[in-house]
């Protein structure tokens, strides 16, 4: 049966939109622009999401979150989250006046346009139909149209959908406004529902952690994703946002933001992502441990330990490399020789040598780069060496783009294996893609390891007896 959500998507907002032109004066309000500074604050209604805003103990992150606090930077104004859990909540919230603008991943569609207003597309995404591997790839629409699909309600995805329907009229599906693009991916993966709808940033994000998804339709390719603001609110606000979004873009700050978040993603390795998750469970409870107690010891989490001694060793405390180097942490000798360890093969010296040489890598990246770049060029320096990571920087900089970022360092570091660049810079040549390489892996093995505690947190917990009417308790 077809959940149509018809109200929520087109008369409930048009109504929200009545009842404002009836209440209204019969002065008109000032521009949408003043009424953010004279009020010192910028109010964005966005999704609780990977892609989208999160908040973690670190504080609040995410990519609209990223983008929208430094254009309430650039207006002088506090930035105010309007957090919502569905995409169903969005526009109601806008519309409402909860909101100045909406930063939350929508995409431009001929319906939203009733009754918003778009900025300057900041990105675009793919529009996957998502299966699960062994449960037979659908590759026509008429493959569809026996299986049972849910996706979001009120999104973009519905309108698709609906726009088959009128070739296919059989076509039938659900629509769920309790939840996310990642709850409906996990269960597609669970088997639970045949298949879903999600843009390409969603699952690129959790096809890492749920490597039997599988694209089955391209349904639409590069949509355009653009921040939105109220009807009849003029558009100084839009205007402005649109500065800086075509700002950001010429500067660079568009890409850092997509690279910080989706940089290490853009290639799957289906075979290793499984491997990982087995191994998880298999050799990392024996120096689970041993990582925890380095983490709290240096002040690093425990789990990025953890995530560089997978890329080292894949937690093989014998691990031997062709080149000398050894153990879990993959020390050389001489790194072993100056963080004083007589046995790099002994896990604990191996584990807490190796938090001990990454610290060491951090403090040498200069104060003026931030996190979490700072965290990436440590994890190169770890790989190829402090004075490689100092001649990329200045590669970087001969190149016009900046040292303090790591999507520069990144495309800085391959070419000290050309001739061009490594005879002009002080410590020559390196294999320099091999670090690059390696930091993709290790962010990739990082999300993995927070994803896959945060399912242990959670499970626990709800495996506690509630004890909020014992009065023992």
């Amino acid at each position: 049966m077809v959940i149509l959500g018809y109200w929520k998507r087109h008369l409930r907002p048009l109504l929200i939109i009545l009842l404002a032109g009836l209440i209204g004066t019969c002065s008109s309000p000032p521009a949408l622009l003043d009424q953010v500074v004279d009020l010192g604050e910028l109010r964005v209604v966005t999704r609780n999401s990977p892609t989208s805003y999160t908040v973690s103990p670190d504080g609040p992150a995410g990519p609209e979150y990223d983008l929208v606090q430094s254009f309430a930077d650039e207006l002088g104004v506090r930035l105010v989250i309007n957090s919502v859990d569905s995409v169903s909540e969005i526009v109601p919230r806008l519309l409402s006046g909860e909101a100045h603008m909406a930063a939350a991943g929508l995409s431009i569609t001929d319906s939203r346009r009733e009754y918003l207003h778009f900025g300057h597309p900041y990105e675009s995404v793919d529009v996957h139909l998502i299966y699960k591997l062994g449960t037979g790839r659908p590759r026509r629409i008429e493959d569809i149209l026996d299986r049972s699909i849910e996706v979001l309600a009120s999104s973009s995805h519905v309108e698709i959908l609906e726009s088959l329907q009128r070739k296919y009229p059989e076509l039938t599906w659900t629509e769920n406004a309790d939840v996310e693009a990642a709850d409906l991916l996990t269960k597609v993966a669970m088997g639970e529902v045949d298949l879903t709808i999600a843009d390409s940033p969603d699952f690129a994000i959790q096809r890492h952690f749920y490597p039997s998804l599988r694209v089955a339709l391209d349904l639409h390719v590069d949509d355009p994703i653009a921040w939105a603001f109220p009807k009849g609110a003029g558009d100084s606000l839009l205007a402005r946002a649109d500065e800086f979004v075509m700002a950001a873009d010429d500067s660079g700050m568009l890409a850092r933001v997509h690279d910080r978040y989706y940089g290490h993603i853009k290639k799957y390795d289906y075979v290793g992502t499984r491997n990982f998750i087995r191994h998880y469970a298999s050799r990392l409870p024996r120096y689970r441990a041993m990582f925890e107690a380095a983490g709290a010891e240096y002040g690093v989490d425990w789990r990025l330990l953890a995530a560089i001694g997978y890329q080292e060793s894949h937690w093989r405390a014998n691990a031997v490399s062709p080149t000398g180097v050894r153990g879990i942490m993959m020390l050389t000798e001489a790194t072993a020789d100056y963080l004083g360890l007589e046995d790099r093969e002994d896990p604990e010296s191996s584990i807490f040598g190796g938090a001990r040489y990454f610290l060491r890598q951090t403090e040498r990246v200069p104060d003026t780069v931030d996190e979490p770049d700072r965290t990436w060029m440590a994890l190169a320096a770890y790989n190829v060496g402090f004075y490689h990571l100092k001649d990329a920087r200045m590669i970087a900089e001969w190149q016009g783009g900046d040292p303090d970022s790591w999507i520069d360092i990144s495309a800085a570091l391959p070419l000290k294996a050309q001739h061009k660049w490594y005879s002009r810079v002080p410590y020559g040549y390196a294999r320099g893609w091999e670090p690059v390489l390696y930091v993709n892996n290790i962010r990739a093995y990082y999300d993995i390891l927070i994803w896959l505690t945060e399912q242990e947190e959670t499970e626990e917990a709800e495996t506690l007896p509630d004890l909020s009417h014992d009065p023992t308790a």
